[in-house]
């Protein structure tokens, strides 16, 4: 099963660079922004309770959901590029096993512990 997950955040991450050659930007757009929500680890040099806060914000799919509505009612091809990345970006992660974070430590995730037992 764990398995069947990771191919179908995999497939999700596929289709959101189909989505991005869609959008009139220039291709290094996409690996240059890919890594970009991960700006929200900062929270952790405060404490681990801000830090989970301002990691989920950026890697929660009803976050990227919201601007997803937002750019697709409105059109604006730069709202579609931030929520294609998101959803890339959060798609790669999961498929790499990093999930939403508890407010305890960065390590303990909503799919289970990660880095060494």
């Amino acid at each position: 099963m764990n398995l069947l997950l990771k191919l179908e955040e995999f497939a999700i991450f596929l289709f959101c660079i189909f989505l991005f050659n869609k959008l009139n930007f220039a291709w290094w757009w996409f690996p240059t922004l890919l890594l970009l929500p991960d700006i929200g680890m900062i929270g952790y040099l405060i404490n681990s309770k801000i830090g989970a806060i301002t990691y989920n914000l950026l890697h929660h799919r009803f976050v990227a959901s919201l601007i997803a509505f937002y750019a697709l009612s409105y059109g604006n091809d730069y709202w579609k590029l931030t929520a294609i990345i998101l959803f890339a970006h959060i798609s790669l992660d999961r498929a790499l096993g990093y999930g939403l974070k508890y407010y305890d430590s960065f390590s303990n995730t909503h799919l289970g512990v990660i880095g060494k037992k």
